[in-house]
């Protein structure tokens, strides 16, 4: 099977067990051909909404596609395949169109994957519902209730002795939320401690975002040393990993808040692409650092006064919860 159709194939998939489009309702693809990606994401929505309306972002004018949005009814859907980010007013359009109740599919940043990057993104489209709504919703209940939590990262220990957040999904199913849809590839559970100062250990990490969101990848793993939640110490760092820790300590401590397990088989820690919003859902655990996270808030803490959320991915051996290991030999044992 060609990569185009594997695309095709995969993006049907998305709307017809994540999205729940059908044929009864409008559907607009907006995008550009700057780049590899948006350009095969375009020709294979073609195939799999024939009966869409195809906007290209740079020869249609902005009123226009304002215009269109307008005409669109709740429970439509609206497609965004973009090199970069689109922008037609001060607002994100996405969060413009879920306040019109429409259904929203947004490819972002695509022009920071190119050549063998191409494959994996497509690869990471597919949407298993077998997998995503069984293995999801019981890590969540799993994580929910636990008092505490252990990552081992080649023999290094993260411990959290704290119980966690309410603990949200990203796995295409919007059962009773208020939107339906949001930034693809997806598969995510996430939360962070109640109890920051419950955070001690060390953990090793492989990958970084850096300063340009590239993901970063090291010769070998960086270990970074964590007591209450704060990095105090980085063993076998680079210069590019040391000015990300330099920027972030410019305005704030080095936090680290997000704990999050990716779910998403096509990205592993051998196989990646470059940009780290994409790489974010990759099957295994990853965190934040910095004070910023939108959805959690802290004493002291609030949600959009953070200057920095920058995603690490820990080298992933085992991780328990409570006495329970729910995570080996690369995935989910839940």
């Amino acid at each position: 099977m060609s990569v185009l159709e594997t695309a095709s194939t995969n993006l049907k998939a998305i709307l017809a067990h994540a999205i729940d489009y059908t044929p009864k309702q409008r559907a607009v693809v907006v995008f550009d051909t700057y780049s590899e990606l948006s350009t095969l994401l375009t020709q294979a929505y073609r195939q799999a909404l024939p009966e869409a309306v195809f906007l290209d972002f740079e020869t249609t004018k902005p009123e226009d596609i304002l215009k269109l949005f307008s005409e669109l009814q709740a429970g439509d859907l609206v497609v965004l395949v973009q090199s970069m980010s689109f922008r037609l007013n001060q607002f994100r359009i996405r969060v413009e169109l879920f306040k019109q109740g429409l259904k929203v599919i947004e490819h972002p940043h695509l022009a920071r994957m190119r050549g063998s990057d191409v494959p994996v993104y497509i690869d990471s489209l597919a949407y298993d519902p077998d997998y995503y709504r069984v293995v999801g919703p019981k890590l969540k209940i799993l994580i929910d209730q636990a008092e505490q939590a252990v990552i081992d990262s080649g023999g290094s220990i993260l411990k959290y002795a704290s119980r966690f957040e309410d603990t949200k999904l990203n796995i295409g199913d919007y059962t009773g939320m208020k939107n339906v849809g949001g930034q693809f590839p997806i598969g995510e559970v996430f939360t962070e401690p109640k109890q920051l100062d419950g955070v001690n250990g060390e953990v090793k990490i492989f990958a970084f975002g850096d300063t340009d969101f590239s993901v970063n990848i090291p010769a070998q793993p960086i270990t970074l040393v964590i007591e209450k939640a704060r990095v105090i110490g980085v063993k076998n760092s680079t210069p590019e990993f040391d000015k990300v820790i330099e920027q972030i300590k410019a305005d704030e401590e080095v936090w680290v808040r997000e704990l999050g397990f990716g779910m998403n088989k096509a990205f592993s820690r051998n196989r990646h692409v470059l940009d780290v919003g994409t790489y974010e859902r990759m099957c295994g655990i990853h965190l934040s650092l910095g004070a910023k996270h939108s959805i959690y808030a802290k004493p002291g803490m609030k949600r959009r006064e953070g200057h920095y959320h920058v995603d690490v991915f820990a080298v992933t051996d085992k991780v328990w919860l409570d006495d329970r290991c729910v995570y080996e030999h690369g995935g989910y044992v839940v």
